[in-house]
């Protein structure tokens, strides 16, 4: 029987399938859940509906996830972030998939629907979301499949907030796992991660020097962190925005200058948000920008640079592809990356293989708690034991040995010898 897709050009599918091969030398943890869960098939009887950026990367962790014995149906969270030669490689792999570069919203929707539907002689009955888009859409239009879910795992802060607001309203009847609070996902996808993907996708883009320049973040979580650590260490001058006393003060004993947005505008040649909220960037910056000042975000969605106000009120100019040269009403242009959208995907490749593996080791965790295990409806957290774990299997790839506590240090600091090392409150 033919496997059903939507993809770009299925004849990227052997360029896909050799990156692939290249991105399984660099995740580590993915190989060691196949090795450990494989003979086991610990997933069969699990029809998992993915919504993630169609990536290399998100190839290895789909074939993980069959190789474990679950069924898999595939969708991007983002209309931008596809890479077609892996969504071509995975449909030649024989998994449905739905997936291009340069979605529009209405087939963007689309393809998540085709994720949702197994088919009549089997249902949905796990979800793995980045964002929340085929969770809402799952709950909304398919109660039906909703009632059978056994359990979510979720990538991103975004997709958390709208969790947990559906747990406060006691609209969540199932469990999910928040994926991205677990340690070796958040400090390091999201810190690591853009720490090496940002300038890849700006430069990328417009080829500017970075040096010398005022880069302005907005937002000093870990994706902020990461953005401003990257843009200072290419010489750039970095001033932080926040809302956040607490990551404020971090980043002005970080060294970096710490202003609004209103005044930040008046001095940044770069810009990128890096918040989760929206309007973060809106006409009344934009009108006070330097001329060809270049704005980004690497936010999960396109809300925190004002796209609608850009697309409405100025001449727009594609430079070329996620490039745009926009002439503000006042004829003062600027260069927007990506449409708003995560540039470091709509730009760039996302994040490298080993950061990844990291992350969606998580991932894979995640569903085999939630398929193998009982929870009550809420949102939940991987234990730290299982945090140590991921962090393990990718220490060996490093050459990296660790010295082991003797019992009587371990009595010392009241802990086992074997891990858990911090409490579950301990804040690394």
């Amino acid at each position: 029987m033919a496997v059903p897709y939507k993809v770009a050009d299925i004849g990227l599918a052997a360029w896909g399938r050799r990156t692939i091969d290249i991105a399984e030398n660099e995740m580590p943890g993915l190989m060691y859940l196949r090795e450990k869960y494989g003979p086991r098939q610990i997933l069969a009887g699990a029809n998992i509906g993915v919504c993630m950026s169609v990536t290399i990367q998100t190839a290895v962790l789909v074939e993980t996830l069959v190789a474990l014995g679950a069924r898999v149906r595939l969708c991007s969270s983002n209309p931008m972030s596809s890479q077609d030669h892996a969504a071509a490689a995975l449909v030649a792999a024989g998994l449905p998939t739905f997936a291009w570069k340069g979605e529009t919203v209405e087939e963007f929707k689309w393809c998540i629907n085709q994720t949702i539907n197994f088919g009549k002689e089997r249902q949905m009955n796990m979800i793995m979301d980045d964002g929340g888009e085929l969770t809402a859409t799952t709950m909304k239009n398919n109660p039906n499949i909703w009632e059978g879910i056994r359990g979510i795992s979720e990538e991103t802060a975004t997709g958390i907030h709208r969790l947990e607001k559906l747990s406060r309203s006691g609209e969540l009847k199932i469990p999910a796992i928040n994926v991205n609070y677990s340690v070796t996902k958040s400090k390091f996808d999201n810190l690591y991660g853009c720490r090496e993907s940002l300038v890849d996708g700006i430069k990328r883009a417009t080829d500017i020097m970075v040096a010398g320049k005022v880069a302005v973040v907005a937002g000093f979580g870990d994706v902020g962190k990461g953005c401003a650590q990257s843009l200072r260490a290419f010489g750039a001058r970095v001033i932080v925005t926040e809302v956040d006393p607490i990551a404020a003060l971090q980043a002005a004993m970080e060294g970096y200058k710490v202003t609004t947005m209103t005044e930040a505008v008046k001095e940044g040649h770069i810009f990128v948000t890096a918040t989760g909220c929206i309007n973060i960037i809106k006409e009344e910056h934009l009108l006070k920008m330097k001329p060809m000042a270049v704005l980004c975000n690497i936010g999960h969605f396109d809300v925190e640079v004002d796209w609608k106000y850009i697309k409405d009120n100025c001449e727009i100019e594609q430079i070329k592809n996620n490039c745009d040269l926009c002439t503000l009403p006042n004829g003062n242009k600027v260069v927007v990356l990506g449409k708003g959208r995560v540039v470091n995907l709509t730009c760039a490749q996302g994040h490298p293989s080993f950061v990844m593996s990291t992350s969606f080791t998580n991932q894979v965790l995640a569903q085999i708690e939630l398929w193998t295990k009982t929870f009550p409806p809420g949102v939940h957290l991987l234990s730290r034991i299982q945090d140590e774990e991921v962090a393990r299997c990718h220490l060996h790839k490093l050459g990296i040995s660790l010295d082991t506590l003797s019992l009587e240090q371990a009595e010392y600091i009241n802990v086992d010898r074997n891990g858990p090392y911090k409490p579950d409150y301990y804040r690394y």
